[in-house]
């Protein structure tokens, strides 16, 4: 089967955090049952780093730079720009409009979306991945579950 580590985060996220967020299962266990649904155990292993490296950022005892201003403008890295299209680019500066995420949010929404294996990144990804960081922010549960409802139930909600 081949999958990715976006295939492998969105069946954890689907099937563990959604439909079992109260279920604890200890690294083992999660392994096993996702080599049992299909997936390689190197793309299971770099999914579980990938979740490691975004706790990591999210821990809520180390501040977000101050460096960052509301009315900062970000300008992307060459890597950057050529992996994450115009529509893309687009799609996260309405977000950060709409209040969605603000700025330190979405530079950990593009670190997180630049560690995936893929060569272009698409808007499905950066939905996925947004939901992904919010759900890991403290205070963030309001806009969590408004990207929730847009990434899973494909609610065309209009950003603010």
């Amino acid at each position: 089967m081949k999958e990715n580590v976006l295939d492998v985060l969105m069946y954890l996220f689907e099937n563990y955090m959604v439909e079992e967020p109260e279920l604890q299962k200890d690294h083992q266990t999660l392994t096993t049952e996702l080599f049992e649904a299909g997936f390689e155990h190197r793309e299971i292993n770099k999914a579980f780093d990938w979740l490691q490296d975004l706790s990591e950022m999210c821990d809520p005892d180390i501040p977000p730079p101050q460096s960052i201003g509301r009315k900062s403008i970000r300008l992307y890295a060459a890597e950057e720009l050529r992996r994450l299209n115009a529509d893309v680019r687009g799609y996260l500066l309405s977000l950060e409009h709409s209040g969605i995420l603000d700025a330190p949010t979405r530079e950990v929404v593009i670190d997180r979306v630049m560690a995936l294996e893929v060569d272009e990144i698409n808007l499905n990804h950066i939905k996925w991945v947004t939901m992904m960081v919010l759900c890991n922010q403290p205070g963030q549960e309001d806009v969590f579950v408004w990207m929730e409802d847009m990434v899973l139930n494909g609610v065309k909600a209009k950003l603010q």
